[in-house]
């Protein structure tokens, strides 16, 4: 079992930046995979970013030059930074963590964008 909790959220102005963590605990292997996904009020959860442990990245076109994800091994956390957020960043993201088969969801933070 693996738990995930996000935190970071919150309400940023159009142009601004947020930083969001996710940090897991529990039984981990060397190899894994762990993402960044949000869901807007009434739309489905698309996929933002994912990593995996040879620190591959792939970020999706709508976030591509505006995210980074990386990782801190030490600390079990993810994160993603944000850049130049717009209205349409608003949603809940949800932090995402697949080993072995399994796959794992944290509750949620939410990022707000508005002025």
């Amino acid at each position: 079992q693996v738990q995930l909790a996000e935190s970071g959220g919150g309400l940023v102005q159009p142009g601004g930046s947020v930083r969001l963590s996710c940090a897991a605990s529990g039984t981990m292997f060397n190899f894994y995979v762990m993402g960044w996904y949000r869901q807007a009020p009434e739309k489905q959860r698309e996929f933002v970013a994912v990593i995996n442990s040879a620190d591959s990245t792939v970020y999706a076109d709508s976030v591509k030059g505006r995210a980074t994800i990386s990782r801190d091994n030490a600390k079990n956390t993810m994160y993603l930074q944000m850049n130049s957020l717009k209205p349409e960043d608003t949603a809940v993201y949800y932090c995402n963590y697949q080993q072995a088969g399994s796959d794992y969801w944290g509750q949620g933070t939410q990022v707000t964008v508005s002025s």
